[in-house]
């Protein structure tokens, strides 16, 4: 379709509702009421984003629950399992699992993500394969960014950084790491430094993954991406540790990661789940507080990280239904903490992963459509999206739920009401 008019939609920065019109991919024209004769589309008074960003996802270890179970519920028990169900991989099944998830994510609103993949020895580059694959078949709706990392430790796992240096080469996007799975945690944040430097890559760390805040990698991560000048192309996730710092030593976390220029994202649902294994009673909850360093200025996502896996069992993809749930944890409730809650998976996670979309004339015609009139209100109801648009082109569709009223006649609606 090279060009159509969706009508009466409304736009974040628009105090009445608009018409858009659609050409060639681009936005071509923002009205109250554009005339023309091209196609014509009804957008009901729907509240249009430029769409859903997933900051942190595991497409190569997703939807293997059939294969694989955490017996202790704890991070440790998840590595362990995945480590040996990762055995049996074959390209073919991470590309099909990978391809369950992306539908999933897509229809909920999502069109651009940044994927985890895990490379080793035992793995190789299978995974990362199968997902460059993905990549490249779902660019219709989604852009897809590939971070590589080494889930079971690099320094301690002989051949995986020759492998991270193979998979940058045939076009991984980012480059990942995870300390505390290291025997020589500082050495692999070192060494993943001037890997990304040679290579000209972000990174994005996972990182101080438990609940004593003795001890933690992020003074090392900051050290290291200044002395890079590496700031703002770093990112660090889960960070449970930030849950169990009290107010002060929280402060303290704000400037650092300012100064650094170091993004933080939060995994409310896998955090919730593994974080307080040990505790009987009053179980912490283990959520970083993103929203303060979010209104101090440090870019801050919140999103998916697993789904039905022994990480997370869980998961239908929606980030709304992620960024309502982390509403709730951390008791979040005036239209100012839920826009902020709505940005922490539209426009933050868009900076993290250097995309730019806005819904501008001249930009591209890439968009998601919420039955909302604010963004406050698409967390608070964990709203449905309607429909989504991706350079010009419809991308998916949901039908509003209809209620089927009593004068319903031998299977034929006299009257619906939608929901």
């Amino acid at each position: 379709m090279s060009e159509c008019v969706i009508r009466d939609v409304r736009l974040p920065d628009h105090a009445s509702r608009v018409d858009l019109l659609v050409r060639n991919g681009l936005i071509a024209a923002i009205g109250p009421r554009i005339v023309t004769d091209v196609r014509q589309f009804s957008g009901n008074g729907a509240l249009l984003t430029p769409g859903f960003v997933e900051s942190h996802i595991h497409l190569d270890k997703a939807c293997i629950l059939d294969r694989c179970h955490n017996e202790t519920g704890t991070l440790e028990g998840a590595i362990a399992s995945v480590g040996v169900a990762k055995m049996g991989f074959t390209e073919e099944d991470v590309y099909a699992r990978g391809a369950r998830v992306l539908k999933k994510a897509i229809v909920q609103g999502t069109n651009a993500m940044r994927t985890h993949v895990e490379i080793d020895p035992v793995i190789g580059l299978t995974g990362f394969n199968a997902v460059l694959r993905l990549k490249r078949d779902f660019a219709w709706a989604l852009d897809l960014q590939i971070c590589v990392f080494p889930q079971e430790g690099m320094t301690n796992n002989p051949g995986t950084e020759e492998l991270l240096e193979a998979a940058l080469s045939k076009g991984a996007d980012v480059l990942g790491g995870c300390p505390y799975t290291d025997t020589d945690p500082n050495a692999q944040i070192r060494l993943l430094f001037e890997m990304a430097t040679r290579h000209d890559v972000d990174l994005d760390f996972h990182l101080d993954f438990d609940l004593d805040p003795g001890w933690r990698h992020l003074d090392e991560i900051a050290r290291q991406a200044i002395a890079f000048a590496w700031q703002g192309r770093v990112a660090i996730g889960h960070v449970t540790k930030l849950s169990a710092l009290p107010p002060r030593q929280l402060r303290e976390s704000v400037l650092l990661m300012k100064d650094a220029g170091i993004a933080l994202t939060v995994l409310p649902v896998t955090d919730l789940f593994l974080m307080g294994r040990n505790r009987d009673h009053l179980v912490p909850r283990g959520v970083a507080p993103a929203h303060v360093f979010h209104a101090a200025g440090v870019c801050c996502t919140v999103a998916t990280n697993n789904v039905l896996n022994p990480f997370t069992p869980y998961g239908d993809c929606s980030l709304t239904r992620v960024a309502n749930l982390y509403a709730n944890v951390h008791q979040l409730s005036t239209a100012t903490e839920l826009e902020a809650c709505f940005d922490m998976v539209t426009t933050a996670p868009m900076q993290l992963i250097s995309r730019s979309r806005s819904l501008v004339v001249g930009e591209e015609a890439t968009f998601v459509a919420l039955p909302a009139e604010t963004g406050a209100q698409a967390i608070a109801e964990i709203a449905r999206p309607s429909w989504g648009m991706k350079m010009g082109r419809f991308s998916f569709e949901q039908p509003a739920a209809r209620l089927l009223t009593p004068e319903t006649v031998q299977g034929h609606e006299v009257e619906t009401e939608t929901v």
